[in-house]
């Protein structure tokens, strides 16, 4: 029998931000007391959204994210909270680098290079990767001042200004490009890179802050100016451990192939209607939409055209995942670190390439080795069969690749990754101003204050919180 004092809560969206939004709400309903009926709503036939791991004749494919960054605590915290950080496994220590293309070749990246800028002088002078005229014209961020005003800017336009076309065209294009699968032009400092930000308002150069962060950490092992990949962490058998206990966890409240049609308030203002497809109506006093922004726009029209209009301002972008399974005979590349990335100069389809079964222990069988490619847009709107195709004739000169893989397996993401354009912030803000007007509507997901899945656990827990406060 329903208490009179029970709640009813719908979450949209069955990604990791649904599931952390699901699960957050039954923790705090209990630590607070409250008889809540929470109920997950996934248009899809599994929960997990991008996540997504496979276990294929002894490789572990990972068609979505394969690990996640553990400096932001909101993971590994969750992981801790559901018993499962005893299956944490870090990435490979013996092959901690990764490369760049550079005329058909992969050269390595400097030790102590982080994304734009040299932490080490000898590494830096040494690469190939930059010509004399381009590595002095980087040096230059030594002497060029900060900008004093607090102004919102392209990742693109603040390389170039600080560290020159070389550093921005060779190296921070790939490497921006590999992460946010974005157009640095237009993709927003402020909300992406804050951390360049504070390094030029504190130090007046990037190239100083990360000598100034390098001395900081001398009496460690760990050089805090480079690329951290100890800091990355995954599971032995996948993300999708993350998922699946989650999804465990909540698994009364999960309804799959249910479409959410329309939402809209009830007349007195202090509940919401939840109209699917199936023509069903469900209701409830507390709802999360935990989708991505377009999606969420879509929804919300009916209710505030002014949150809808802002919402459909934050586009997405497309990207596939090629996963390729060879014997370790057939690369004659040393596969001596973690992947590479390839600046848009170089003209290739593909736009990285993680080496999976070297990254991490156990994700291919002996002798045997799993790459994972990855296309941007518009190249991903292709046939599968044309994307393994694509894949084989970029990485085949790269890495000595003498023979066709033995399985390939492609993941299409389609307008899953949120792009941060210049100006997202104050976006963000209306977003959330407007929301604030709508009792018992929290929003959630990759599209407000990060992209990777410590941000949408987090994102997904702050509006489980805002929900109950607001009661």
């Amino acid at each position: 029998m329903e208490s009179r004092n029970s709640k009813r809560a719908i979450v949209i969206g069955g990604g990791i931000t649904g599931l952390t939004a699901a699960y957050r709400l039954q923790r705090e309903a209990a630590a607070r007391d409250i008889p809540l009926d929470i109920t997950l709503l996934e248009a899809t036939g599994r929960v997990g959204g991008v996540i997504q791991t496979e276990h294929r004749d002894g490789f572990l494919i990972e068609h979505g994210p394969d690990a996640f960054i553990s400096t932001k605590p909101a993971a590994k915290a969750l992981c801790e909270e559901l018993g499962i950080a005893d299956q944490f496994i870090g990435t490979n220590s013996k092959v901690r680098r990764s490369f760049v293309t550079r005329n058909g070749t992969l050269h390595p990246v400097p030790e102590g290079f982080y994304m734009m800028a040299p932490g080490s002088l000898k590494p830096f002078l040494k690469t190939p990767l930059f010509s004399w005229r381009g590595k002095l014209r980087m040096a230059m961020d030594l002497f060029i001042p900060r900008r004093e005003r607090d102004i919102d800017e392209a990742v693109a336009h603040f390389v170039r200004r600080r560290l020159g076309t070389e550093a921005f065209t060779r190296i921070a294009q790939p490497m921006i490009g590999g992460i946010y699968t974005s157009d640095a032009e237009n993709l927003s400092l402020k909300s992406t890179f804050p951390r360049f930000l504070e390094m030029e308002k504190t130090h007046g150069s990037i190239i100083k802050a990360l000598r100034a962060q390098k001395k900081q950490a001398a009496e460690t092992s760990q050089d805090t100016s480079g690329p951290r990949y100890s800091l990355f962490l995954s599971f032995k058998s996948g993300m999708q451990t993350l998922v699946d206990t989650l999804a465990e966890t909540v698994s009364s409240s999960i309804k799959l192939n249910v479409r959410v049609e329309q939402i809209q308030q009830d007349t007195d203002g202090t509940g919401w209607q939840v109209s699917l497809a199936t023509g069903e109506t469900l209701n409830s006093e507390l709802l999360c939409i935990a989708l991505p922004a377009i999606q969420t726009s879509a929804l919300i029209k009916n209710v505030s055209n002014p949150l809808a209009t802002k919402l459909n301002t934050i586009p997405y972008a497309s990207s596939a995942t090629v996963n390729l399974a060879f014997r370790r005979t057939d690369i004659t590349h040393p596969l001596d670190g973690m992947g590479f990335v390839v600046p848009a100069t170089e003209n290739l389809s593909v736009i990285g390439c993680s080496f999976s079964s070297v990254k991490f222990e156990n994700r291919a069988p002996e002798k045997h080795v799993l790459l994972r490619a990855f296309i941007g847009e518009p190249t991903s709107k292709h046939a599968e069969a044309d994307l393994i195709q694509l894949c084989q004739t970029d990485l085949a000169p790269l890495l000595g690749i003498k023979e066709a893989p033995q399985f390939a397996a492609v993941t299409k993401h389609t307008q899953a990754m949120a792009q941060y354009q210049v100006g997202h912030q104050e976006v963000v803000n209306d977003i959330e101003r407007l929301t604030s007007k709508l009792p018992g509507l929290a929003l959630a997901g990759n599209g407000y204050h990060g992209i990777g899945i410590p941000d949408c656990i987090r994102s997904a827990e702050a509006a489980a919180i805002s929900l109950f406060d607001a009661l």
